[in-house]
């Protein structure tokens, strides 16, 4: 079960997404479900994750994805401790989320399949 505020994701930039899937299949034995030209994912590997391939989309470090049942309390919540929202609630195949800029510099995002179940 998905709890409010635990680590649920992470993302990837993910170059050329054939060549990657190959090397984490060959080396890991991980395998994927694709969304779309621009985005892999993966689970069961200890935490559940992506790699994205579109270089305007990609992350320039992993970006740690948590969740929320309520997306728009958390984010109220993140705003009040200190957080800045950098990218406002929007939707994606399979749900919604944000992303915010901790008081260290590092982004990470909080995602909700609310609605999306």
């Amino acid at each position: 079960m998905r709890e409010d505020g635990k680590i649920d994701y992470i993302e990837w930039a993910g170059g050329e997404l054939p060549a990657t899937k190959a090397f984490y299949a060959a080396a890991f034995g991980w395998s994927f479900t694709d969304y779309g030209p621009g985005y892999t994912a993966f689970e069961g590997q200890g935490a559940d994750g992506g790699f994205v391939g579109d270089v305007t989309e990609e992350p320039a470090k992993p970006l740690v994805i948590l969740y929320a049942n309520d997306l728009e309390a958390m984010e109220s919540k993140v705003v009040a401790a200190g957080g800045v929202v950098v990218k406002p609630i929007f939707e994606f195949p399979g749900g919604r989320r944000f992303h915010f800029i901790d008081p260290a510099g590092n982004e990470l995002a909080v995602w909700s399949a609310t609605g999306f179940e």
